[in-house]
C-alpha cells in the first residue's frame, strides 16, 4: 500500500476473490466440440478455477454449444454476457460473432470490434486480455483447429507468467492451431487430448509442471 492509497482500498483488495482466482481459457476451432467435451467432462464439479471458452462457429446462427456441453460435464456452462462475473467451476462461452475479453476485476466484456485474422470471436483477443487481467493466474489451452488462432495469445500469457497447455498436434482432429502454438516455443505442456483435464486439475491445485 502506498502512502496515498486509502486504507479501505487496501482492505478491499485483500478480500477481492478475483485476486486469487485462477482462470482457464480454452481455444478451439474445427473438431472443437469433441475436444471441449473430452476436457470438460473430466473436470469435477468442484473445479476451483473459472473457465472461458472461444470456439469458432458460424456467426449467423444461434449457438447451442452451452446447452450441449452442459449435458456432458458436471460444471455449470453459460453463454458469456456483457458484465458476467467469473466464478469457480463455471464455464463461460463466447457467443457467435463477439470477441470475449476478461477484465481486470473479474468481469467479462463482449465486443464486435474488427475480426482478428478473419475471426470473431478470436482466441488471441481472449488470451491477450486474460494475460493482462490475470498474469500468473492465467492458464491458456489451445486445442484442435485449423489456422493459427491462439498462438499470439499464448505468448502474451507466457510473458505475464501464466501457464500454457497445448494439445499434442498428433492427437488433434485438426492439427493447425496446436502445431502453430507448439512452434511458438511458449507451450509449457504438450499433451494428448485425454490428459489435458488431468493436467488442469493438477495445475489449479498447486501441482508442479
Amino acid at each position: 500500500m502506498t502512502m496515498d492509497e486509502p486504507v479501505g482500498a487496501a482492505i478491499d483488495n485483500a478480500h477481492d476473490p478475483f485476486l486469487s482466482l485462477q482462470v482457464v481459457a480454452l481455444v478451439a476451432s474445427a473438431g472443437g466440440l469433441r475436444a471441449l467435451s473430452t476436457v470438460l467432462q473430466a473436470l469435477p464439479a468442484e473445479f476451483p478455477a473459472a473457465l472461458v471458452v472461444v470456439q469458432h462457429m458460424d456467426p449467423h446462427h444461434r449457438s447451442m454449444l452451452p446447452q450441449i456441453l452442459e449435458e456432458r460435464t458436471a460444471l455449470k456452462v453459460r453463454q458469456a454476457e456483457e458484465g458476467s462475473v467469473l466464478e469457480p467451476g463455471v464455464v463461460h462461452i463466447a457467443p457467435p460473432d463477439r470477441h470475449l475479453l476478461v477484465n481486470p476485476g473479474g468481469s467479462l466484456s463482449l465486443t464486435r470490434s474488427e475480426p482478428v485474422h478473419f475471426l470473431r470471436p478470436s482466441g488471441d483477443v481472449l488470451l491477450e486480455s486474460l494475460a493482462a487481467a490475470c498474469g500468473v493466474r492465467a492458464i491458456a489451452v489451445v486445442l484442435t483447429g485449423t489456422g493459427s488462432d491462439g498462438s499470439d495469445g499464448i505468448c502474451a500469457v507466457k510473458k505475464q507468467g501464466g501457464t500454457v497447455v497445448v494439445q499434442d498436434p498428433e492427437t488433434a482432429e485438426y492439427s493447425g492451431m496446436p502445431a502453430s502454438a507448439v512452434e511458438t516455443g511458449c507451450a509449457d505442456l504438450e499433451l494428448p487430448l485425454d490428459r489435458v483435464a488431468e493436467a488442469l486439475i493438477g495445475l489449479v491445485r498447486g501441482g508442479r509442471i
